[in-house]
């Protein structure tokens, strides 16, 4: 299972081809995990219904993991690596917690986000 960040979904939202071929795959084998934090920012960045009814659609038929406790746990990942300091947010930490948890792979284009990716996991 891979968790496609914000990023990623809107990229492909807004139709680009850089993710479209990849993400579309993905999404046809349900690989794509769904997390609420993507989801809450997507719909944060929604500017009409029609917007809001795709996305609430993706949210409602992806596979999804137990979210129990997991912003606790991003709390506590951005305090151990102070990411904070490193211009990651908790959204970002919660993505990176649920990757951590259940051992999935992060698709990201945030180049900060992806730094922290790669320090973590060496």
């Amino acid at each position: 299972m891979i968790i496609a960040d914000t990023s990623v979904w809107i990229d492909y939202l807004k139709g680009s081809n850089y993710v479209k071929t990849d993400f579309e795959q993905l999404l046809h084998s349900r690989k794509l995990l769904a997390i609420s934090a993507v989801f809450g920012e997507l719909l944060l960045g929604a500017k009409n219904s029609r917007e809001v009814n795709i996305i609430t659609g993706f949210w409602m038929n992806l596979p999804k993991m137990s979210e129990e406790a997991l912003f606790i746990n991003a709390g506590n990942l951005s305090r151990k690596h102070k990411l904070f300091a490193k211009g990651i947010g908790l959204n970002d930490c919660f993505i990176l917690a649920a990757g951590i948890q259940g051992n999935f792979a992060i698709w990201t284009l945030d180049k900060k986000l992806k730094n922290v990716i790669d320090s973590i996991s060496n």
